[in-house]
């Protein structure tokens, strides 16, 4: 069958199982479709269920896609209960040192919102908030999706199913999390995740490519977001467009195309989150490392790194160096596998070859330390996760606050509250 009927059937075997259903919202494409595919099955052979549309209104979003949003979500009302979140979050920002985070709607900053509060019974704002349960106050949007099937299972009494518009064809991560063995499946479905026993999430339209995406929209004469209509006037291929928060590490590079399509917004934003314009104009160039990044003349890498720690806040140098210490200091105590080719291409004197084995996976790789760091290493910074001053370097250029790049798994947002709870306790 072809994926049309393959996410049918899918959606049918879902409502089968759950008593309720939710559709998480980004106001994308891909959402948007999977939005459409559940609303033909309750109006078809739904008898009479219902599910919750939820949509995480980040305020800093094209025009066109609120108007998207209103439109799905509002003409189906008779179906599906629209929950549009507009509550304060904490998200990522990597285009600026100064601000690493962003809130969007945060109270304290009404007066500089990107566009009004919207109004309405289907609105949850900080007066309505019904998540008391888990929320607390500078939460991460990834840590209100945690919770929220758990919640909203509590509220509705039953187990619920979350649908999510992913495709594997968008990334190797994506294609990862339908396919990974070590997960949780809900009745050895390959395309579902076990959250928890209270939500499992699935993934109906997984292997749709972004042609069929649109074949499904211009077949069907369904309502869809007008931005890609803009981002395709304005010369965006078909599989470069995107929707989402703009200040995130990925997303930072399509920063640029609100003030191409909506210029009004732009200015809003200019105002309203810092490093906007920087990211504007330097996302996808050396300034913040994203090609081939070459040294100034007379420096090394070490040198430029410490060069490098000197120019930032006082807040971020602390933090990349409390990281780049942890970093150095696990190659040099602990060490960590390598395949046999990475460990043959390494410089002697730069490590110890412990002669142990890792105990994980197959058990091949060799434990390695390493004596010191080098300042690069030529065909294997790309390949390996090995130290080198380059590394930390790259992680400062591309404003990887959270050393994501580096493997640290911490955010900078445990980092701070670890730091609060010591200041707090230290004279006990």
């Amino acid at each position: 069958m072809n994926v049309l009927k393959a996410a049918r059937a899918r959606i049918a075997w879902i409502f089968s199982k759950f008593d309720h259903v939710y559709v998480a919202f980004s106001g994308g494409k891909d959402s948007g479709v999977l939005v459409n595919l559940v609303y033909d099955y309750l109006r078809g052979e739904g008898n009479g269920k219902r599910a919750t549309i939820v949509f995480i209104d980040l305020e800093g979003c094209y025009r066109r896609t609120v108007e998207f949003a209103e439109r799905l979500m509002l003409d189906n009302r008779d179906i599906a209960e629209p929950m549009w979140i507009c509550l304060p979050m904490r998200s990522p920002n990597s285009v600026s040192m100064h601000e690493p985070w962003w809130t969007f709607w945060d109270p304290a900053k009404r007066e500089r919102w990107v566009r009004p509060m919207p109004q309405g019974a289907h609105v949850i704002t900080s007066e309505n908030n019904p998540f008391g349960d888990f929320w607390h106050d500078d939460i991460t949007f990834e840590d209100f999706i945690e919770h929220f099937g758990d919640w909203l299972s509590d509220r509705e009494g039953c187990a619920v199913a979350g649908l999510v518009g992913i495709r594997t064809q968008e990334s190797l991560n994506r294609w990862r999390a339908i396919w990974r063995d070590d997960k949780g499946m809900f009745e050895d479905c390959r395309y579902s995740v076990v959250k928890s026993e209270k939500c499992v999430n699935f993934y109906p339209i997984y292997d749709w490519l972004t042609e069929d995406i649109w074949t499904y929209n211009a077949r069907f004469d369904k309502p869809y977001n007008t931005t890609y209509d803009l981002f395709h006037q304005a010369g965006v291929t078909l599989h470069k467009m995107r929707i989402c928060e703009p200040f995130g590490d990925e997303q930072k590079a399509g920063l640029n195309m609100f003030k191409v399509v909506e210029p009004e917004t732009w200015v809003r934003m200019l105002d309203r989150v810092s490093g906007v314009n920087f990211g504007n104009i330097y996302c996808g160039t050396k300034a913040l490392g994203m090609r081939t990044a070459t040294l100034p003349p007379g420096h090394t890498w070490r040198s430029y790194c410490k060069f490098l720690l000197k120019t930032l806040p006082d807040e971020a140098r602390r933090t990349y160096t409390r990281r780049f210490v942890a970093f150095i200091k696990w190659w040099h105590r602990k060490g960590s596998p390598c395949i046999t080719d990475h460990l043959n291409a390494l410089p002697p004197h730069l490590i110890h070859n412990t002669g142990q084995f890792s105990v994980r996976g197959t058990g091949d790789k060799h434990v390695v330390r390493f004596r010191r760091i080098a300042d690069e290493l030529p065909g294997l910074d790309t390949k390996a996760d090995f130290p080198t001053w380059k590394r930390m370097c790259m992680a400062i250029l591309k404003n990887d606050i959270t050393c994501k790049s580096l493997h640290f798994g911490l955010t900078k947002y445990d980092m701070e509250r670890r730091q609060q709870a010591l200041r707090k306790y230290a004279n006990l």
